[in-house]
């Protein structure tokens, strides 16, 4: 069976609201829905995944957000950055940070995390950003391998709230590499 064509990342829009709506809440369920009680997945996802939080994001000028769409129209994965809102002790005024990036489990392992993830860091870069960071779940192993060839570094660790559970996510940081100047 022949592997599902990809897109490349595009900017998204607000046209692309509910498509991301979708695919936040699906993708989140699937990469950590299994760690949470009922009741703290669904208090996340009335908060976090909604159409008015979508259009939010979308429609934030300071914010950047950029989809993967498979063959089939379905998103395979996407992407939000902007100005860094971690709680970072003394972070820098130009801070950025990668607020998102999640794949579908079918699109894992192909290369469209690290071109998401550049597409990222290309546009916090020329837009200023620096430094930069990431938060990351404690225990997301393969993002923290990802990050890490990307020159990411530990720096500080957070507790995110998923409902009335808590993950430890740690803070990670990088110089950018493009000046800004």
């Amino acid at each position: 069976m022949d592997e599902p064509a990809i897109l490349e990342p595009r900017r998204a829009t607000t046209a692309d609201g509910s498509l991301l709506v979708q695919a936040g809440r699906e993708c989140f369920i699937e990469t950590f829905g299994h760690l949470y009680r009922p009741e703290d997945l669904a208090a996340f996802l009335a908060s976090a995944h909604t159409a008015e939080s979508w259009q939010q994001t979308l429609a934030d000028p300071e914010l950047a957000t950029w989809v993967v769409l498979a063959a089939d129209g379905a998103v395979a994965g996407y992407a939000v950055a902007g100005p860094c809102k971690l709680p970072v002790a003394g972070r820098e005024p130009r801070a950025g940070e990668l607020r998102q990036l999640y794949l579908r489990g079918g699109y894992q392992r192909r290369g469209l995390g690290t071109r998401l993830l550049e597409t990222a860091l290309t546009w916090l870069e020329a837009a200023g950003h620096e430094p930069l960071y990431i938060g990351v779940w404690s225990e997301n192993f393969g993002a923290q391998r990802l990050y890490a060839r990307h020159g990411f570094r530990r720096v500080g660790e957070y507790l995110f709230p998923v409902g009335e559970h808590r993950d430890l996510e740690f803070i990670l940081k990088r110089q950018a590499i493009i000046s800004s100047t």
